[in-house]
């Protein structure tokens, strides 16, 4: 007896026999929550006109055309041309293999033959309802994406700057966005590395495919390649369904791997495999996947030095800088920093209906001579709390926090700031310098004050480090 299942799934049958129709209602609407049935293939466009059906079963060879399956072919194409994510099994009552193989290449899932096997039947049905449930999540997530990036691109329809040395880093962008060669984006943390690989895709051939983002820092060693390659079901204990990685998912469009400085020597081996061979191997198969996508790159780190360490590999640095982009930091593009800060203003007084109008001369005097070691990261952030705690229609000098009096250097300013404030700025200044100490390197920063890699960052978070 056939192992009962939880009810789900639309079923459609087209079959000009009606002792077949009912047969396979009656066994399959035990399995499924909705199996309907017509004799008629001209009914197909209004049933699925009215109704989504996750699997069609056609007939291949109706009563006018008994056995040369060319009714069958014209309904699928049909079914196809109405909406092409339709799964369709065919079925025939002729065993023979060229039409088999010829309606699978005509968009069908799966062919079967009368009279069947019930429980031959049903897995085929469950294959196929498989095979729609994953063309819906994809579907889904491509429409999550277009949303996501139609929400980014309008907040950053253009990069704000004007300062020689952004000048530089625009004409780059125009130069190489066109093309498929791999860039390396180098700056500080806050500079707007994400923003920058942003605007080269949105100006690439792929702008109208996907762009997804991988932070590496935040990647484990053993859940590496599960993330970045896919695995397949029963792969290792967790994995209770096949799952596509990010280098599969971008296929077709670009792949953003931030913190490539963060990942230790085994994994950049893996890396300069998959980069090398544009292939990758899910965990858990041998089987190869082809994967096209154009790689943008970008570290804090200095990997140039730490090439000389034998700390990052020479091989993969050559193979990920073919176009290096360096962003400067905000204190070496103060022009731009009153744009910018004009730019958060119109944005958070938007967001928290706040009747402020500017930032005053003395204002942005005292923010140009600020070292601002968050960059435009804690510039926007500085903007946002003064906008959300001010009460007056211009923003002056004490509505904007500083970490001390703006003639010291950064790290005195720090210093002087602990002695006016709290332990948390203790904390801030502690690990600003074990990252200092460590190149920016996050598991040995954690590694040194006591944290987990997942503890480390959310405090980066926290203190907009």
């Amino acid at each position: 007896m056939s192992r009962r299942i939880n009810k789900s799934g639309k079923i459609l049958i087209i079959d000009d026999n009606e002792d077949v129709l009912q047969a396979a209602k009656i066994f399959l609407k035990r399995h499924f929550l909705q199996v309907d049935t017509d004799k008629n293939p001209g009914a197909i466009p209004a049933l699925i006109s009215n109704e989504q059906y996750d699997v069609i079963l056609l007939d291949m060879n109706f009563t006018k055309d008994v056995s040369s399956g060319k009714e069958g072919f014209f309904w699928l194409d049909q079914i196809l041309e109405r909406d092409p994510s339709t799964v369709v099994i065919m079925i025939t009552a002729y065993g023979d293999v060229d039409m088999a193989v010829r309606a699978i290449k005509e968009g069908a899932t799966d062919f079967v033959l009368k009279p069947w096997n019930n429980e031959k039947l049903l897995a085929t049905v469950l294959a196929a309802m498989r095979l729609r449930e994953s063309r819906h999540e994809a579907h889904q997530l491509r429409s999550q994406q277009e949303i996501m990036n139609e929400d980014i691109n309008s907040k950053f329809k253009d990069i704000i700057g004007s300062s020689s040395s952004m000048m530089k880093v625009f004409e780059t962008i125009e130069q190489v966005a066109s093309t498929d060669a791999n860039v390396l984006i180098l700056g500080e943390n806050g500079t707007g590395k994400e923003v920058i690989a942003r605007a080269i895709h949105r100006r690439s051939k792929r702008a109208d495919k996907v762009f997804i983002n991988v932070d590496l820092g935040a990647v484990t060693e053993t859940l590496f390649e599960s993330e970045l390659f896919g695995h397949v079901k029963g792969a290792f204990t967790d994995a209770k369904q096949d799952r596509v990685g990010r280098f599969e998912a971008a296929s077709g469009g670009s792949l953003f791997l931030d913190e490539i400085g963060n990942l230790s020597m085994p994994l950049q081996a893996k890396m300069l495999t998959a980069l090398q061979n544009k292939k990758i191997t899910p965990v858990g198969t041998n089987k190869l996947i082809d994967v096209d996508v154009r790689f943008i790159f970008a570290t804090n780190m200095p990997l140039y030095d730490m090439v000389k360490k034998n700390e990052f590999r020479q091989d993969l640095l050559y193979r990920i800088n073919t176009i290096e982009i360096h962003l400067p930091s905000l204190r070496d593009r103060l022009d731009d920093l009153e744009p910018l800060a004009m730019h958060f203003l119109s944005m958070y007084t938007k967001k928290y209906n706040k009747p402020i109008h500017s930032i005053s001369p003395s204002a942005i005097k005292r923010m140009q001579k600020y070292h601002w070691p968050g960059n435009i990261r804690e510039l926007q952030h500085s903007v946002e709390r003064a906008v959300i705690l001010t009460g007056k229609p211009t923003l002056q000098p004490e509505d904007f926090f500083f970490n001390a009096d703006n003639n010291k250097s950064a790290e005195g300013q720090e210093e002087l700031h602990i002695e006016k404030y709290d332990l948390e700025e203790v904390e801030k200044l502690l690990i600003r310098k074990v990252l200092k100490k460590h190149n920016g390197n996050i598991s040995k920063a954690a590694g040194d004050l006591g944290l987990t890699r997942a503890s480390l960052y959310r405090r980066l978070e926290k203190y907009d480090i």
